[in-house]
């Protein structure tokens, strides 16, 4: 569990690479700076951590790519003390910058490996999330509803009914759409039964699977 200044300087560089591919939130870019991203992965990748790239994590999932997670972050605009839902915990390193830039994060994984191996992690790191569950993501946590902001990180054909309704009035949800390449798409609840849409371009993720533990 090593972060030495030899992997801060890889961050830096990350965080210009960032800056030039147009991410300009403080606090998202601020949090990518200061997470151990070598710590999520395998240690067979530890030399590639801070490459912009998304690698393989067990269990057929994988850690997104910075900018990706940096991305979907910014569109949510996080503010302190927010209460965010996530959609797949996969290894923990969404979950860190989320709580890294003052989000209240509700998690969820479908996949037992991971959830028990993230559940462990995040603690040595001193990363506390709120709550993570074990489950179906497409069901998001009605117990726990409403959120601020719902982000998933796994491409979904469709966007949940579900996570929609889980949303307050103003929320936002950041998911990407699509069966081969997604769309990143953002949704507002304008009010009980209204919705806005945005889209941001393709973006390629693993699927989310509805009741497929």
């Amino acid at each position: 569990m090593k972060d030495t200044p030899k992997h801060q300087g890889l961050r830096n560089q990350l965080v210009t690479v960032l800056k030039q591919k147009g991410i300009t939130s403080k606090s998202v870019l601020e949090a990518i700076s200061k997470i151990p991203r070598h710590l999520f992965l395998n240690s067979s990748f530890e030399d590639y951590a801070y490459q912009d790239k998304a690698f393989p994590i067990g269990a057929g999932q994988t850690i997104s790519q910075p900018y990706t997670v940096a991305f979907q972050t910014e569109l949510l605009e996080v503010k302190k003390g927010d209460k965010v839902l996530e959609i797949g915990t996969g290894s923990g390193y969404q979950t860190a910058v989320l709580c890294t830039v003052g989000a209240v994060v509700y998690s969820i994984e479908r996949q037992n490996e991971l959830f028990k191996k993230t559940s462990l992690l995040l603690p040595k790191l001193g990363i506390r999330a709120k709550h993570l569950s074990f489950g179906d993501g497409y069901k998001g946590l009605p117990n726990y509803a409403p959120f601020d902001s719902i982000i998933v990180t796994a491409g979904a054909p469709e966007i949940p009914k579900a996570l929609m309704s889980q949303l307050k009035i103003g929320g936002k949800l950041v998911i990407p759409v699509g069966e081969n390449v997604q769309i990143m798409t953002l949704i507002i609840r304008i009010d009980e039964t209204q919705f806005e849409k945005h889209e941001f371009g393709d973006f390629k993720f693993v699927p989310l699977l509805e009741d497929k533990n």
